[in-house]
């Protein structure tokens, strides 16, 4: 028998025989490090109250009781759920019909472009923006193709409406507020980049509204009405404080939803994930009163880089873009040895600092007058 140990110690991935677009890439993620102030993932800082992780524990051990059989494929109870929390909350009557979840928003954009997107097919996108959107084009085979954005990290929407007529691409991504900018979206911007997508192809557009909950402005959802191709995602990870969970949804026009049915896999929700969203959902209002103690941390850390003497991007999300710096990550590093983690989304001259609570957001705030002293000896 051969022996294989010192082939199988040099074999790496692009060794293997996998596509040629994913030669070379890296996956996405952020660094996990184990320092006292972590506000580098936008994650909800605070623990999910103590009445809502025990019913969060009634419902699950009621779903136990039935594992043994497959759940809710379509996931009925929770849909009808999360259009009656769209109605209340995003200004537009939403039907179960018109809902659909899957296992976080980054499944959901996954299952549109297995649907709308894949080999032949392209994607528009106007970076800097959410990564994950050119990551999962890649992964479904879709073309990408990157947009323009202004030099203040706003869509240049004449020169976003040209580059759809001129690619013609099958999605239209556009991120409201944006990550990791900040900056939301006018809705006579994606009326006018909607008109545009219809007129080249037609084509889907997707707004993605991972953060719409911290936002200064309305949700985009009644942007719904009449146009049967516009899908607007949410994301249960940040304002429901339910990283963790991994629930993520849509609302669109009943067709589209009936085609992401056609990728998806089978029982795809699991009866806990279900059982546990639907707790959630239960306590809208207490997780969103945590939602408006983050909106006031986070306008008190623009207020604050500014006071300092840092450039801040406006911010409807619950993190800010601040800066500028010779050198970003140098910054980072800076920040980081003095125990505070943010985020080097490789935006040149910017960083991005998650909204903590009061007693972190003062740990970053130190940090960064700290390094700013520094700078200026």
């Amino acid at each position: 028998m051969s022996d294989t140990r010192d082939t199988n110690d040099t074999i790496g991935i692009d060794d293997l025989p996998i596509r040629e677009e994913l030669k070379g890439q890296s996956p996405y993620g952020a660094p996990q490090l184990d320092v006292p102030v972590q506000l580098n993932t936008n994650e909800n800082p605070y623990p999910l109250p103590e009445p809502l992780v025990a019913r969060i524990a009634e419902r699950v051990a009621e779903a136990a009781r039935g594992l043994n059989r497959y759940p809710d494929r379509d996931a009925v109870e929770l849909r009808t759920e999360l259009a009656r929390y769209l109605t209340r909350t995003g200004g537009h009557p939403v039907s179960r019909e018109n809902v659909w979840a899957a296992n976080g928003s980054n499944e959901v954009l996954q299952q549109l472009l297995q649907t709308f997107g894949g080999p032949g097919r392209t994607a528009i996108g106007f970076e800097p923006s959410y990564s994950m959107h050119a990551l999962i084009a890649r992964g479904t085979g879709t073309g990408w193709i990157s947009g323009p954005r202004n030099e203040d990290f706003t869509i240049d929407v004449e020169a976003a409406e040209a580059a759809v007529a001129e690619h013609a691409p099958d999605v239209v991504f556009v991120t409201s507020p944006n990550n990791p900018t900040g900056t939301a979206v006018e809705a006579e911007v994606v009326v006018r980049l909607y008109d545009a997508a219809q007129a080249a192809k037609p084509s889907l557009v997707v707004v993605d509204e991972a953060y719409v909950e911290f936002s200064h402005r309305d949700s985009l959802l009644p942007l719904l009405e009449g146009r049967p191709h516009l899908v607007v995602s949410r994301t249960m990870s940040k304002a429901f404080g339910a990283a963790g969970l991994r629930l993520g949804y849509l609302a669109a026009h009943p067709a589209v939803v009936d085609a992401v049915q056609l990728v998806r896999l089978p029982y795809h929700l699991s009866a806990v994930t279900q059982a546990t969203a639907l707790a959630a959902l239960e306590h809208t209002d207490t997780l969103l009163g945590y939602v408006e103690q983050l909106k006031a941390e986070r306008d008190r850390l623009v207020a604050e880089l500014r006071a300092v003497g840092y450039e801040v991007t406006e911010s409807d999300a619950n993190f800010v873009q601040f800066g500028r710096f010779p050198d970003a990550h140098q910054a980072w590093r800076k920040i980081l040895d003095r125990g505070v983690l943010v985020r080097d989304n490789g935006v040149p001259g910017w960083l991005r600092v998650t909204a903590g609570t009061p007693e972190e957001n003062d740990a970053f705030l130190d940090a960064v007058r700290e390094l700013k002293k520094e700078q200026n000896a």
